[in-house]
């Protein structure tokens, strides 16, 4: 392509999102470092800046209906343009609760976050993609909502990666004779805010997966859970 790549990166102003769009910025693409905190979101974007990146800061409420349809108008009349959209931005609620007992004000803000977001964004992008005839979709997932590793406990984490998954799966089909590309992947267990410091990956191996996936070939998979580049199982 003779213009820059543009990338969105939602929950980007720490952790995985903000070394995503680092590493993406690092590659040539136009990152849009997106985040709910506009005064965290500036900060990290402009940290980027400063290193010569070409990061940028969009406000963006992945649970604001009017944010999402916004920020996909900025992009369209700014850039005419999307080619990637990491749907990373999360919350775990649970805690220790155990599903019987787990209040549903925590399952409903975890599924409008984790499920309905991402949905509904992808919705929003996709025109801008087949506009274009490329795009390259990743839905930030996690083994915890794997049927093949589903135990006690984070019921309402589990339920919203599970269906963020089915979404992966549902869209991918749908988009099967484009050269729009979805996936989902696990970074694994990171040292994030979400993770904590006893996690065991840094943020920059659990990034690889991620970037590799945001950046496929035309004939990269899709359609697919991912972990170290691997099919992981749903």
């Amino acid at each position: 392509m003779d213009t820059p790549q543009i990338a969105l990166v939602t929950g980007a102003n720490r952790g995985l999102g903000l070394e995503l769009c680092k590493q993406l910025a690092a590659r040539g693409t136009r990152v849009l470092l997106t985040a709910r905190s506009e005064e965290k979101g500036q900060k990290a974007a402009r940290a980027l800046a400063e290193q010569g990146l070409p990061v940028s800061f969009l406000w963006l409420d992945v649970t604001s209906e009017q944010s999402l349809v916004q920020g996909v108008e900025y992009i369209s009349r700014e850039f005419g343009r999307l080619d990637i959209l990491v749907n990373n931005a999360a919350v775990s609620l649970d805690l220790k609760r155990p599903g019987l007992e787990i209040g549903m004000d925590i399952v409903r803000t975890t599924i409008e976050t984790n499920v309905y977001g991402p949905l509904r964004l992808t919705q929003l992008a996709v025109p801008l993609m087949r506009k274009n005839h490329y795009g390259r979709i990743v839905n930030v997932s996690s083994g915890l909502g794997s049927f093949s590793r589903i135990t006690a406990g984070k019921l309402a984490y589990r339920l919203s990666k599970a269906s963020l998954n089915t979404m992966t799966k549902v869209f991918a089909d749908e988009l099967q004779d484009t050269n729009i590309l979805v996936n989902a992947v696990t970074p694994g267990w990171v040292r994030t805010h979400l993770g904590g410091i006893r996690a065991e990956r840094s943020v920059e191996e659990g990034v690889d997966s991620i970037l590799w996936l945001a950046t496929l070939p035309d004939d990269g998979p899709r359609g697919k859970f991912f972990k170290d580049r691997n099919e992981f199982p749903w």
